[in-house]
């Protein structure tokens, strides 16, 4: 595929990313009858416990233009090393509670492998590139800034 005919697409959604618009975006492929293996990252909110205070809610802010730009860079990259049909990427601005949905990765291809390793390969590079931050709250309102592990 010639990469100057994509343009950057919005990967930011405010909150949470639903369940309802996952199952959109997985059933929009059913028609698609040249993909033969999908694969999917679902980033989830953890209540960690941090020095005796629960994590409640993340809330994520971006350099917007920045992060959308590097995660533009790295979705072309995927589609240059990997097989791949078709391509996701939604991460959340803002509020997300336990247990929500907060990095929806899907990517489709004609095998599983190239699908599976292309979906490892866009979350490590996003959560090495990306300037997106997270700010966990804690039960008791306290925070502090998330430290990627």
């Amino acid at each position: 595929m010639e990469t100057n005919k994509r343009k950057p697409k919005s990967v930011f959604r405010e909150g949470a990313i639903s369940a309802e618009s996952i199952g959109v975006s997985i059933g929009n492929h059913q028609t698609k009858t040249t993909i033969g293996a999908h694969s999917i990252f679902l980033g989830q909110v953890r209540a960690d416990e941090i020095n005796g205070k629960q994590v409640a809610a993340i809330e994520y802010t971006a350099n917007v233009e920045m992060a959308e730009g590097e995660i533009f860079k790295i979705r072309e990259a995927a589609f240059e090393k990997f097989d791949l049909t078709c391509m996701h990427i939604y991460h959340s601005l803002g509020m997300v509670k336990v247990g929500e949905i907060c990095l929806f990765v899907f990517t489709s291809s004609k095998h599983r492998a190239e699908a599976q390793r292309a979906t490892d390969y866009i979350v490590e590079e996003i959560k090495k590139k990306a300037p997106i931050f997270g700010k966990e709250l804690f039960e008791d309102e306290s925070h502090q800034w998330k430290v990627n592990r």
